[in-house]
């Protein structure tokens, strides 16, 4: 097994087709609903570089791609799959971190969100500091929920008002990251200026504890 993992471009098209019904079969083994994409869309996707593959040298292994909306302001990654001969492995988690590393630097300031049923995904999500919120947090570009039409769940999330459904929604905002770094920088900060300081004070108490025994030896 040789698998590697690329951003997938023109060159991969003839995959658009397998990778289609390896996700609708997917959904029918699971009985879970899921959006379906055609190889015309799948393609389009790799002539933009945003969808990830995973070849065991020309054999397809796995795959995900990147949606934008509200002007970029918003990224999901979506479609991830991993061929049946390939799962058990880690590939899944493995495409997860590259894709999400990718859109980290294509996309910096974007939020990175995802819908899902699944609790591996959902697992793999949370170690990528992604939390659980409404889906009110998410875009509110109605073409992103026009998407979910072919779901078998999608008369549940009309019925809600694309505000709840099936799926658990999960952000990842770079903003808050950033607090965290800020936060874990400050804290250091302040741990070695505090270190400092009681490194200072115990010089400070041994000069002057060898002061008073010198004026005591004085005295004698």
């Amino acid at each position: 097994m040789n698998i590697n993992i690329v951003v997938a471009t023109e060159k991969h098209y003839q995959y658009a087709e397998e990778i289609c019904e390896t996700i609708y079969q997917s959904a029918i083994v699971r009985g879970t609903g899921i959006a379906k994409r055609t190889p015309e869309y799948i393609q389009k996707k790799m002539d933009q570089r945003q969808a990830i593959l995973a070849l065991d040298d020309s054999k397809f292994a796995g795959f995900c791609y990147i949606e934008k909306w509200q002007n970029g302001e918003f990224v999901v990654h979506s479609g991830l799959i991993v061929h049946p001969d390939y799962r058990g492995v880690g590939l899944a988690k493995k495409i997860k971190h590259f894709i999400f590393d990718y859109t980290r630097k294509k996309f910096p300031e974007a939020k990175i969100f995802g819908i899902t049923t699944g609790l591996a995904v959902m697992k793999i999500n949370s170690e990528l500091g992604y939390k659980p919120v409404p889906f009110s947090e998410l875009t509110d570009d109605p073409e992103f929920w026009n998407g979910c039409r072919t779901c078998t769940n999608f008369n549940i999330l009309q019925s809600k008002q694309n505000k709840m459904c099936l799926c658990t929604g999960m952000l990842f905002d770079p903003k808050d990251k950033k607090k965290e770094m800020d936060n874990t920088q400050k804290n250091s900060f302040d741990k070695k200026v505090i270190t400092q300081l009681n490194k200072i004070k115990e010089v400070l108490h041994i000069k002057s504890k060898k002061d008073f025994d010198n004026s005591q030896i004085k005295t004698i």
